[in-house]
């Protein structure tokens, strides 16, 4: 029996099949995600333990990690409109090899934030590059008379999310035998995109033209759609980010451990890798993009007012785990919209020839959003204030964020 993903990468008897770029780039998207996750999710642990960093310190390199990636993905995304995607993703996928192998030797604090750091920056170097040029293909899919933009989109992320829940398992396999294996396990992995992308992928893709001229980001300041989508679209990561703040103290509170986390986080994964593709068939292409990600929007609000409407019960154990339950389906049902909406609207606000550039900025200035929200939303969890009012403050975000999406699409 073919998986989703396999049989949505064949195509279907009414649908245009995927060019083999679109193909390569869907699998990329996988094949990062693996080698990605099979060490993340223990890095932490890691560095706490073996290494013996300080809770602090920890953070702090988790934090770099973040910012090195996320924050400099609008370099990426302008270094990939200007040369190219091709060498941006060999330089990318090299330098994430170095970083996974520097990580499984690196004993010493300096040497571990060097490592992190070259993960980081690979990352924003591949990822922009990879997603601005999916963005244009899917276009081009659906100009062809190959169904909605939007529908490539979400095979993209159904794509990233089987990484994701295929890497851990993978780390935690070889974690059996040292961290060391696990970093270096990821390195491979890249050694194998690396490979793979220095056959595959073209040196010259047909309609994509490199940009010379500076001046890009004044512009990209300028354009006000486009910013009011990076700031919608920050509002739905700041709550998605829930799912590793509020979320947790959440289970804590209804059951005394956290042990319940891993069962919700699988819940969220599997959802996106099966109902995915079903929900953007469904409804992502019977509404426009403002349409489809409003939706997206009100059913994340929705799932944090599922738990604000419980928390005065106060119920605990399996009956406290319900709510929690009913906003990661809520939370995850949005993202299903949301996500590959924002990614498919990009293409319609950049400007000609700076996809790459808007792509990263996407990530840039949303990531930013939650840098700063993030506190906030920590401030407000240990507040005090009745149990209902921080998941109701939570719901609000994502519901005001409708009122920033561009009005037309």
């Amino acid at each position: 029996m073919s998986s989703p993903l396999s049989t949505a990468l064949r195509g279907t008897p009414d649908r245009t099949r995927l060019t083999p770029l679109l193909r390569l780039l869907i699998l990329t998207q996988l094949a990062f995600n693996v080698g990605f996750f099979a060490v993340l999710p223990f890095l932490s642990e890691h560095l706490g333990t073996a290494v013996g960093m300080a809770g602090w310190t920890v953070g702090f390199v988790l934090g770099l990690r973040t910012f090195s990636q996320q924050g400099l993905f609008v370099v990426g995304g302008a270094l990939a409109d200007r040369y190219g995607i091709r060498p941006v993703v060999l330089a990318g996928c090299a330098l994430r090899i170095a970083g996974f192998a520097w990580l499984g030797y690196a004993e010493a604090t300096g040497a571990v934030i060097g490592a992190v750091l070259l993960i980081g920056f690979a990352a924003a170097l591949f990822s922009p590059a990879v997603e601005s040029e999916v963005a244009r293909q899917a276009v081009v899919h659906e100009e062809r008379g190959g169904g909605s933009r939007t529908r490539v989109l979400a095979l993209f992320t159904v794509a990233g999310q089987a990484g994701a829940f295929v890497g851990p398992l993978l780390g935690a396999l070889l974690l059996s035998v040292d961290f060391r294996s696990v970093c270096l396990a990821g390195a491979g992995i890249f050694v194998l995109v690396l490979a793979g992308h220095a056959w595959l992928l073209p040196q010259h893709i047909p309609g994509r033209r490199r940009v010379h001229v500076k001046g890009g980001i004044r512009v990209l300041l300028r354009n006000r759609r486009f910013l009011a989508l990076c700031c919608a679209y920050g509002a739905y990561l700041l709550a998605y980010n829930q799912l590793y703040l509020a979320l947790p103290a959440e289970v804590e509170r209804a059951t005394g451990s956290q042990s319940a986390l891993a069962g919700l986080f699988a819940l969220s994964s599997l959802l996106v890798v099966t109902a995915q593709l079903p929900v953007t068939r469904r409804v992502g292409d019977r509404l426009d993009l403002r349409r489809s990600m409003a939706a997206g929007l009100l059913l994340i609000a929705a799932g944090f007012t599922v738990v604000a409407l419980a928390r005065p019960a106060g119920w605990t154990g399996t009956a406290g785990l319900l709510p929690a339950a009913g906003f990661v389906v809520l939370l995850t049902l949005g993202q299903m919209l949301v996500a590959p909406v924002a990614r498919a609207w990009v293409p319609d606000l950049a400007e000609e020839g700076r996809l790459g550039l808007y792509t990263g900025a996407l990530s840039s200035v949303s990531g930013l959003i939650v840098l700063a929200g993030s506190s906030l939303t920590g401030t407000l969890l240990d507040s005090g204030l009745p149990a209902a009012v921080p998941w109701l403050v939570l719901a609000a975000v994502p519901a005001a964020a409708i009122t920033l999406l561009p009005r037309r699409p």
